[in-house]
């Protein structure tokens, strides 16, 4: 069955942070992409729900978003501040995703939204309206990390894929195929995907960077968004694999692991596992209007 809806991971970008720890960052998109959660969403008619449930700090978060979309001319905005599962359960909040054409997770710690929404009636609404109906679900950072059923929780270190680093929990299972990084490049995140595609190798990594995203549809295609590059993992047919072998905090070795850099209105089938490229001399602005 093709999927009706439309996901859109963003890569992050700090834009006002008060401390150095992720969770404290408040996650803003440049416009560029938030205009295209905009237009998938039908326009500036769209009702867009904004969860930052994620965040240490949901109401300046929250505040950030409606100003963002504000303006952009978007007037049907709410935000959802779920802070305890039971929030998830309450029937004016159900209503709302039910009516709403758009949700949009912020930034913060992907791990608090699989915590308060995950296996929830709002999280069950969600996904049956991905699944049936032209929803979209758009998500930063950690917003855009939950999207995945392998999901990284945390960890990694920059010097070396060593067993173990990565944390590795259950999201939100909007998209099985893919495993969402974020802030990809800033923050040198390759060895951890690395492990994560090494313990899971059927599934594709994608390390998006700082104001970059994916418009995925049909749950089979993505279209590459944004100014940052996005690293595509496919350790499918990897020849060499030590991963279950060393032991835990041993450095680790995979051979073969192909991958691709895409940029802006490069397009990938996440099924056939191939490369379509944008044409030569495209412009951001022209990509986005594909």
């Amino acid at each position: 069955m093709s999927v009706k809806g439309i996901l859109i991971p963003i890569g992050g970008n700090e834009d006002k942070g008060i401390e150095t720890s992720e969770i404290y960052h408040l996650e803003f998109i440049q416009e560029g992409i938030l205009s295209r959660v905009v237009k998938e969403s039908g326009g500036i008619e769209a009702s867009i729900i904004i969860i930052p449930t994620a965040s240490s700090i949901p109401e300046e978060v929250g505040e950030n978003y409606l100003q963002a979309f504000g303006k952009l001319g978007c007037t049907n905005l709410f935000v959802m501040d779920i802070r305890e599962r039971s929030q998830s359960e309450d029937p004016e909040n159900i209503r709302r995703i039910q009516e709403a054409d758009c949700v949009m997770f912020s930034g913060g710690n992907q791990s608090n939204i699989t915590r308060e929404i995950g296996g929830t009636t709002l999280h069950r609404i969600m996904l049956e309206r991905y699944e049936n109906e032209k929803f979209v679900i758009a998500g930063t950072s950690a917003g855009a990390m939950c999207m995945s059923k392998e999901m990284i929780t945390g960890g990694g270190i920059k010097e070396a894929f060593t067993k173990g680093a990565t944390g590795m929990g259950k999201g939100m299972s909007f998209i099985p195929d893919l495993i969402i990084d974020s802030h990809f490049i800033r923050r040198g995140r390759f060895g951890r995907l690395a492990e994560a595609v090494a313990k899971f190798p059927k599934i594709i990594g994608i390390g998006l960077a700082e104001d970059t995203g994916l418009i995925i549809k049909n749950g089979d295609t993505f279209e590459v968004v944004g100014s940052g590059m996005v690293i595509v993992f496919n350790a499918r047919k990897a020849k060499h694999n030590n991963r279950k072998s060393v032991p835990k905090g041993s450095p680790m070795s995979l051979t073969n692991l192909k991958t691709h850099i895409l940029a802006n209105g490069d397009r990938f089938n996440i099924k056939k596992k191939k490369v379509r490229v944008s044409p030569l001399g495209i412009s951001v602005t022209d990509a986005q209007s594909l």
